[in-house]
């Protein structure tokens, strides 16, 4: 966190901010109108003082009701005619700004499905949910009313002094006495109130992702009656976000009190200061009602400055952390889009080294020289103990990670030069922990095939034994809810090797896709997938023997290298730790089939 503060203390609000110009450019002619109303209406409140002043040297001096109510005829137009211009201000901004809102969320969104699965390792998915809500409000807030009075204060203000210096210049020289210090003043709160601000957006991240993990837990918060300690965790969060809010408040009480105090003093001097020249005759009554109302007009531009700087500065720290988000790296493409494949060689690596992009520069690589072929229409089934580097190596093949050196071919060609659209349609995956989302049956196992029907969706429920979604409520049109968590792990597991399948791949990446089946499904489910396996080239990571035996060849990874390859019987005779780990599973499966 330290470093964020320091970078936020280097960067500067005003360069922050300008990098919301290319959303804001569509809808820059409506902002500028709005602009120009604001500044218009806002002038019109510096008249009135000009209107008073004529008032009491004239009709009120020389005894004129006639002049005294056209004059408050014309005041009355004036306060009408701002009243409206601040209306169409609102309504010139409102649609647009809410149109650049929804684009910045669609581009996040759009972004976050591009970065590459390392990016999200890193960071907490609290942290991205508050970028695409809180900090684009405060974005949107920001554009809406702070930017614009931002010019129309300023403007008002130069307007304003111009009157008060030609009316009485001397008076004018007293209340332009407080501007050196209020400059002073708002560069500090700016520095230190920017600290604040971000620290509190990066604590609502914080709190999110607290929010987010204990409702997708919320089956182990019950189920090991953690929801005291969670709650003390989530107070503990709350007690840190209240006391930067609270140390906002207090830098924004503090600026706001000096902001009014000063230019007050000022006004006082001036008003005993004016009084005098009235009663030596050097200055008409009138004049000095005009000149007391015109800088009493001046207040609240004044009085606003801190307010609309310190949400400026929350604009500013929310877009910091947009794009902070937005400048990380999407995965790249690829290379050509040539759809012609090589010669039929399946599936090989070739001296593929992979670590971890976090990892410190004298760390051991995850994976070692691994050199493997897993020949056209062959399953290979790939075994090894627990931080072996098994689910790794199968991630690499989808580019879900990219390799650190070596390379790895499909029928020839390398993945790294394929456009990653391509080498997705050509290879289909299925993992050990099935993810659904909130969406119906059917369209979670189509997912897996761009332009699939009915037809594939039956088979491939039919190869995943996934029978039951007939008794669902509504069949594959049933709403299954988020994570899938109405359904059985089991169920869950099934699906995902029905959405792995459906597209009939010609490459498939099957991580221990049967771990949550009981043994008699599990069997149902390997007799349908042998005949799938049969037509397509597999890399399926196994820890039971059963699983084993769909495979043509085992491969032993061992510290991240291959430490053997061969049938599962060859293997059994030859390799120590193969027959370990195989006489392990036995012994689990033996026993889970004893309990059944």
């Amino acid at each position: 966190m330290s470093d964020t503060h320091a970078a936020t203390r280097d960067r500067s609000a005003v360069r922050s901010l300008l990098r919301l110009w290319p959303y804001v450019r569509p809808v820059r002619t409506r902002l500028f109108s709005a602009a120009f109303v604001a500044i218009v209406a806002s002038c019109l409140g510096l008249v009135i003082p000009l209107v008073l002043k004529w008032m009491v040297d004239g009709p009120v001096a020389g005894r004129d009701p006639g002049g005294v109510w056209l004059g408050a005829l014309v005041l009355l137009m004036l306060g009408v005619a701002e009243a409206v211009l601040f209306g169409l201000r609102r309504w010139l901004v409102a649609r647009p700004l809410a149109s650049v809102e929804a684009a910045m969320r669609a581009g996040l969104y759009r972004h976050l499905q591009r970065l590459p699965v390392a990016f999200h390792d890193r960071w907490a998915s609290g942290q991205l949910l508050s970028r695409g809500t809180t900090d684009l409000m405060l974005v949107r807030m920001f554009l809406a009313f702070p930017l614009t009075f931002l010019v129309v204060n300023a403007t008002t203000i130069l307007v304003g002094y111009v009157i008060l210096l030609d009316q009485q210049w001397t008076l004018g020289l007293v209340l332009l006495a407080p501007i050196v210090p209020l400059v002073i003043l708002c560069s500090v709160f700016e520095t230190r109130y920017a600290i604040v601000a971000r620290k509190a957006q990066d604590q609502v991240g914080d709190l999110t992702t607290v929010v987010e993990e204990s409702v997708l837990g919320i089956r182990i918060i019950k189920g090991f009656g953690r929801h005291r300690s969670q709650a003390r965790a989530f107070r503990g969060l709350s007690e840190r976000l209240r006391g930067t809010e609270l140390g906002k408040a207090r830098l924004l009480a503090g600026i706001w009190a000096l902001i009014t105090t000063i230019p007050e003093v000022a006004i006082g001097a001036a008003l005993v200061l004016g009084t005098i020249q009235v009663a030596d005759g050097g200055l008409s009554a009138g004049t000095l009602v005009a000149f007391l109302s015109t800088a009493l007009a001046l207040r609240w531009p004044v009085e606003s400055i801190g307010f609309l700087l310190a949400m400026s500065q929350e604009a500013a720290t929310a877009t910091e952390r947009y794009f902070e988000v937005m400048d990380a790296a999407e995965e790249s493409s690829g290379g050509s889009d040539a759809s012609g494949a090589g010669s039929s060689d399946g599936l090989r690596f070739e001296g593929v080294e992979f670590r971890y992009p976090d990892a410190s520069d004298g760390a051991a690589p995850v994976l070692a020289r691994i050199d493997l072929r897993v020949r056209p229409g062959e399953t290979m089934a790939l075994v090894g103990g627990t931080g072996s580097g098994k689910t790794t190596l199968t991630a690499l093949v989808p580019r879900l990670h990219e390799v650190t050196a070596g390379r790895i071919t499909l029928d020839g060609e390398d993945i790294a030069a394929m456009p990653r659209e391509r080498l997705r349609e050509l290879v289909s995956v299925a993992f050990e922990e099935p993810t659904l989302f909130s969406a119906s049956v059917g369209e979670n196992v189509l997912m897996g095939a761009e332009g699939a029907g009915d037809e594939e969706l039956d088979r491939a429920l039919d190869i995943a034994q996934a029978g039951f979604v007939q008794s669902l409520p509504h069949g594959t049109d049933t709403q299954v809810g988020e994570q899938g968590l109405s359904l059985s792990g089991g169920q869950r597991q099934r699906l995902a090797l029905a959405r792995a399948v459906v597209g009939q791949p010609r490459f498939l990446v099957l991580d221990d896709p049967l771990s949550a089946l009981d043994v008699h499904t599990e069997a149902l489910v390997e007799a349908a997938l042998r005949r799938v396996l049969e037509d397509t080239t597999a890399l399926v990571v196994a820890h039971r023997p059963s699983t084993v035996m769909l495979a043509d060849r085992v491969a032993l990874l061992s510290g991240g290298r291959i430490a053997a390859v061969g049938t599962h019987q060859e293997l059994l005779r030859t390799n120590g730790e193969y027959a370990w780990l195989m006489s392990g599973a036995d012994a689990q499966e033996n026993a889970e089939e004893s309990v059944r």
